[in-house]
């Protein structure tokens, strides 16, 4: 396994992160603790969750993805050999069973923490991310930003306010975004450094082969500052596998249960997931594997979020960390870049 600083702290994350939005309804407990142990044995000590999860997120399943790594923490012990990240929701009137209606406020972020250390049953997390912004913005899948002068919003100020409180009680040692864009993480970073606020270590974005946008204006950021980019959907809800082209179907796969998820089904997602497909079976590479390894190489990845269904699929997406593409294939995946530019934000 290939360790990376989380930010400037002193914090060693594995380059692979053990996403766990799946535990609590496409996998059960048992499956999901089978999970945790086996990318415990190859090296991962880094285990991202969220008081939504799991996916796709419902009153009736809120906050199981939680209680089960919390169930084989209590199992486990060692609570400190591992990096625990856990995210705020942010506001959302399809997530209103969540607190009311979540907020980044003083009074939603003292309960979000409580809840999910409960269910975590840890007294503190290594990192805790506000899981999209208390503003309007273009985040989940929205390129084009349109101001609302009226908006109602949180203040950045008033959230990291909070957040510095977290800090300082000891229930939460390091800080994180996710979702966000340049104006943000700059906003965020300036309170750090003239406001005596706590530092973003990290920014958990979108980052695939159908979607680099994070390049354009926070890549940069990300590596000037050590803010580095935990990359979530590396293979775009699985698509960059290849298994759902041709019209395919694989019973029990994320996107044959929620097709709701459908951004990266665009006419041209589904022309660059063939020519990718096509250019890793031309190596002999496994597609998921190529897709995976691109983003372990990016100089900005702190760290890159894998989701499984299955222990097979689990296996070969931690095994990405240990392939290193060829320059000839790096100018393939370039090439088809440059012709069909970031079709899925």
């Amino acid at each position: 396994m290939i360790y990376s600083k989380l930010g400037n702290s002193d914090i060693d994350v594995s380059k692979i992160c053990l996403g766990t939005m799946t535990f609590g309804e496409q996998n059960n407990e048992a499956e999901g603790h089978a999970q945790l142990d086996y990318a415990l044995e190859q090296g991962v000590n880094f285990i991202d969750t969220a008081e939504m999860y799991p996916v796709p997120p419902k009153a009736e399943t809120q906050g199981a993805t939680e209680a089960i790594i919390g169930n084989w923490l209590n199992r486990r012990g060692k609570r400190d050999d591992l990096i625990i990240a856990s995210k705020a929701a942010g506001p959302g009137d399809w997530i209103n069973y969540i607190r009311g209606g979540p907020r980044l406020t003083r009074k939603h972020l003292e309960s979000a923490i409580e809840t999910s250390l409960q269910r975590l049953q840890t007294n503190y997390l290594d990192l805790y991310q506000l899981h999209w912004p208390d503003r309007n913005t273009n985040y989940f899948g929205k390129l084009g930003y349109q101001h609302e002068e009226a908006h109602d919003e949180t203040p950045l100020h008033e959230t990291f306010e909070v957040l510095k409180s977290l800090v300082n009680s000891g229930k939460v040692r390091h800080i994180g975004l996710s979702n966000e864009t340049p104006w943000g993480l700059t906003q965020c970073l300036e309170l750090a450094k003239y406001h005596d606020m706590p530092r973003v270590m990290s920014v958990q974005n979108p980052y695939n082969l159908l979607n680099r946008s994070y390049e354009v204006g926070m890549a940069e950021i990300s590596q000037r500052e050590q803010a580095g980019l935990l990359a979530y959907s590396p293979l775009g809800f699985g698509v960059l596998s290849g298994k759902y082209l041709n019209e395919q179907w694989p019973e029990g796969a994320r996107m044959t249960l929620h097709k709701r998820f459908a951004r990266y089904f665009t006419p041209q997602g589904i022309a660059a997931t063939e020519a990718y497909v096509a250019l890793a079976k031309q190596h002999g590479l496994d597609p998921a594997q190529m897709a995976l390894a691109y983003v372990n190489s990016r100089g900005f990845v702190t760290s890159n979020i894998i989701g499984a269904t299955t222990m097979e699929q689990l296996k070969s997406n931690i095994e990405s960390v240990d392939l290193e593409l060829s320059d000839e294939v790096l100018m393939g995946i370039e090439n088809i870049h440059s012709s069909i530019s970031n079709p899925c934000p």
